[in-house]
C-alpha cells in the first residue's frame, strides 16, 4: 500500500487529501468521495480480482459508459490481473508476513 500512497500524493500534490481519500477506498470504496468512474474502475477491478470467471460483456459496457475505450479497458485489465498475480506470488512465498526468509 506504501506504493500506492506515494503515487496518489505525486498526483494530487496534497497529502492530507490522499490519506483521506486512501481511508474512505480502503474502508469501502463504493462510499467514498470518489467520482463514479473511479467506482465503476474499481468495481470492476474486484469482480475481477474476486470472480474472473463472473465477468461479462456488461462489466465492459459499464465501463464504456464511464468512458473508457477498449484500450483503457486492456490498460485497466492488465494492471489489475499483474498485481493480483505479483501479490499472489508475494504471499506464496510468504512475503505477505513478517518473518524471516
Amino acid at each position: 500500500m506504501t506504493h500506492h500512497r506515494a503515487a496518489l500524493q505525486k498526483q494530487i500534490r496534497d497529502d492530507v487529501e490522499a490519506e483521506k481519500i486512501l481511508k474512505q477506498v480502503i474502508d469501502d470504496y463504493r462510499t467514498a468521495e470518489i467520482t463514479d468512474k473511479e467506482k465503476g474502475l474499481l468495481e470492476y477491478a474486484e469482480k475481477l480480482t474476486k470472480k474472473p470467471g463472473s465477468i461479462t460483456e456488461a462489466d465492459i459496457d459499464n465501463l464504456k459508459q464511464h468512458g473508457l475505450n477498449d484500450r483503457d479497458i486492456l490498460d485497466l485489465n492488465q494492471v489489475v490481473a499483474y498485481f493480483n498475480y505479483v501479490n499472489r506470488v508475494a504471499d506464496g512465498l510468504g512475503w505477505g508476513y513478517s518473518s524471516k526468509m
